[in-house]
């Protein structure tokens, strides 16, 4: 039953991740003019043999510590977002603007693309920077959804509780890489915005890693974790490398988004003048992030190289006294 249940799961997900994935390289296509485009769905079309691998080799329907779905989703939907955001800005360019061919194109009549009649009226009322956002923000309410869709693996439901909601949170900070593309200094600087896009690909790359499991097993061997305790306690198993799996989730958490993305907004902000209540406290909420990362890698860190009697060493006194008023009453 547990076995049938992860296969309805772990096809729901993928269903979704292709629906979206043909979405958007449809609107590629639309937009671009060209059916060789089609070729951006190979990710999602692996889909299906990604599944069959991973549910005769894998014991819960999911891998540990790496998500192939994620993956392959992300190889179709990250190429289409950049096509589509590289076509806004020949769009926006100046010396483009008088060229009926590119401002036709960037205004394809949705209809005529086959859409079903019901929703016709109002796809073709969307303009081409409400069909990227559009695609852009839904891209990342999929993988939040497909990541609780799809099987837990060995993971329990408190961290992928956890994990669903770092999701929402480094998506709420990637969205907005793209309100940057509109300000008047940036909405026209290629460079700028090839490395906003470079940026965003590489934050995305966060998702298809798994590192939730911070702490071990609660009945391994001898040792035990005090249930009382609300922190995690790193037993000697887990030191066999130089750094517990919390503090490489920290690690790329710094490296792949709050360190490059403070990099970028400092940058538009004292190079290209870029000034603005969102961008001073996305750029604030950065630099507190990053040091209270830094901190906890710290504290992490030195927890973990910490001895086991030094952790529990503040539990002797209680246990001493609990001792001597067990023995006095054994004696009765």
């Amino acid at each position: 039953m547990c076995r049938a249940l992860n296969i309805l799961l772990a096809l729901l997900s993928r269903f979704l991740f292709a629906v979206h994935g043909i979405v958007t390289v449809w609107r590629v296509v639309a937009v671009k003019g060209e059916p060789c485009y089609w070729l951006l769905l190979m990710g999602v079309a692996l889909l299906g043999v990604e599944m069959a691998i991973t549910i005769k080799c894998t014991r819960n329907a999911e891998w540990k510590w790496f998500s192939p779905m994620v993956f392959l989703y992300l190889s179709t939907v990250i190429p289409s977002i950049w096509f589509l955001e590289l076509n806004l800005l020949q769009s926006k360019l100046p010396i483009n603007s008088s060229s009926p061919d590119l401002h036709l194109l960037s205004h394809i009549p949705i209809a005529a693309v086959g859409t079903v009649k019901f929703f016709r009226e109002g796809l073709v009322e969307l303009d081409p920077e409400h069909w990227v956002a559009g695609l852009e923000q839904t891209m990342l309410i999929v993988l939040v959804l497909g990541r609780w869709l799809m099987p837990k693996g060995d993971m329990s439901r408190d961290q992928l509780s956890q994990l669903l909601m770092v999701y929402v949170g480094l998506g709420a900070d990637i969205l907005d890489i793209f309100d940057t593309f509109k300000e008047p200094e940036v909405k026209t600087n290629h460079a700028v915005i090839i490395v906003g896009l470079s940026l965003f690909s590489w934050a995305l790359m966060q998702f298809p890693l798994v590192l939730t499991q911070t702490s071990p097993p609660k009945d391994h061997g001898e040792a035990r974790i005090p249930e009382e305790s609300t922190r995690s306690v790193f037993l000697p198993w887990t030191s066999s490398s130089c750094c517990s799996s919390e503090v490489w989730s920290l690690l790329l958490t710094v490296g792949l988004q709050d360190g490059p993305f403070l990099v970028y907004r400092l940058y538009l902000m004292i190079r290209e003048n870029v000034l603005n209540q969102l961008m001073i406290f996305f750029t604030c909420k950065n630099i507190l992030i990053v040091m209270l990362e830094v901190y906890r890698i710290c504290v992490v860190h030195f927890e973990l190289g910490r001895p086991l009697g030094e952790t529990r060493s503040q539990d002797t006194p209680q246990r001493q006294l609990e001792n001597e008023i067990v023995e006095p009453s054994c004696q009765e």
